[in-house]
Parts: structure tokens; C-alpha cells; sequence
């Protein structure tokens, strides 16, 4: 299945009235289209096209602070709104095994 993937679909900081589709327990702030494209590498999916020019026609009337333009097209075996999930929860995943690795080195250092 073929599917675009916006990254304020992700964005914790939006209200599902400007695109954010996955439930905000699950959604992560400011999701950036690097994080993105890496967590759907990891989870097996296929990125088939990348534009970091384009922006969400929903995020037209929003600040520029909330903006975020970008999106990936990707091939998933699964439905948009099962990966998107997976994308968010992996998303999660590498920014607090980033978080754990800064701790460590910060610590041995001293």
C-alpha cells in the first residue's frame, strides 16, 4: 500500500483539525522528515519519493512556528493508519535512546 506521509500527521503539537491523524498519547513533537524517513527505513517500509519543499495544505493557515514542510511517499504492507502508529512509536524510540546515550557520555567525562 502507497500512501504520503505529512509530518504534522506525527506532530503531538496539532490538533487533528490541522492533520495530525495519529492519537496524541502516540504523536511526538515536531517530528523532523530525517526521523521520519529513518524510522521508516528501520520498520522495513519503502520510501519511494522525498520533497522537503512541500507543505500540508491544512498548515496554510497556521503559524509559521508550527509549519512543517516535507513528506515522504512510502510503500507499507500495512494501512496509513496502522504505520503512521508504528512510524510515531519508533520515532519515540530513537529520540529517547538518543536522550540515554548524551546521559552516558555526559556522565563518564566527569
Amino acid at each position: 500500500m502507497k500512501f504520503a506521509v505529512w509530518p504534522s500527521e506525527l506532530d503531538a503539537r496539532l490538533s487533528r483539525k490541522y492533520g495530525r491523524t495519529v492519537p496524541k498519547n502516540v504523536a511526538v513533537d515536531a517530528p523532523k522528515l530525517s526521523e521520519i524517513e529513518d524510522a521508516v527505513l528501520i520498520l522495513g517500509m519503502k520510501v519511494i519519493e522525498k520533497d522537503h519543499s512541500k507543505l500540508n495544505p491544512r498548515l496554510s493557515g497556521l503559524d509559521e512556528e508550527l509549519r512543517t514542510y516535507g513528506f515522504l511517499r512510502v510503500e507499507s504492507p500495512y494501512g496509513k493508519g496502522k504505520s503512521l502508529k508504528m512510524i510515531a512509536e519508533k520515532i519515540r524510540e530513537l529520540r529517547s535512546r538518543a536522550k540515554s546515550k548524551k546521559g552516558k557520555a555526559k556522565r563518564k567525562r566527569r
